[in-house]
């Protein structure tokens, strides 16, 4: 278990916005446990990359402690080009990767995600694609998020997909801060 200060940064340390890096994006699927590891690797070598992790307390030993865990575990995206590509294969942390067919959408899907932990927001793990309605986030420093409502008990939440993954997360949210996308 690593010490929060010991986590790598959540995306490459010199880029503003994730819409602002120019490549072919690609979806590093890791080996267990391998996220923050590979993170480091690609710091290492220059590779712009986003691995978002959201805080939890986790108790071992009857002790609580503060832990960032992966979003999306086994999951770390990157951009480069096919030599990027194979150094990310030669560290020996990876299944596989995965080329990104739709790069603007995949793009607009993880910012909202980066959008919203940078924000503070209280995001949740969901495993799988929402179904329901499609609604904008009108006011407030999500404006303009998209994402499917979701009722979950007496909240109102809603889901950031990342579809390539078939996943997404979950946000709660005044409903009356959403509009509903035409």
């Amino acid at each position: 278990m690593l010490a929060l200060s010991e986590n790598p940064p959540m995306m490459s340390q010199d880029i503003g916005s994730l819409l602002d890096i120019e490549g072919d994006w690609w979806v590093a699927h890791t080996k267990a446990r391998c996220e923050k590891a590979l993170a480091w690797d690609l710091h290492a070598g220059n590779i712009p990359w986003f691995l978002p992790m959201v805080e939890r307390t986790a108790v071992w030993g009857g002790r609580k402690r503060k832990v960032l865990n992966a979003l999306f575990p086994l999951y770390v995206f990157f951009c480069g080009d096919q030599d990027d590509r194979q150094t990310v294969l030669r560290t020996g942390r990876v299944c596989q990767v995965i080329a990104v067919p739709q790069r603007e959408k995949f793009v607009g899907e993880l910012d909202a995600i980066h959008r919203t932990l940078a924000s503070k927001g209280d995001l949740a793990p969901y495993p799988f694609a929402a179904v329901g309605r499609r609604c904008r986030i009108a006011r407030g420093p999500l404006k303009g998020i998209e994402g499917v409502v979701v009722r979950n008990h007496d909240s109102t939440r809603i889901v950031l997909e990342v579809s390539m993954l078939g996943q997404g997360a979950s946000l709660e949210i005044d409903g009356e801060l959403l509009d509903p996308v035409e």
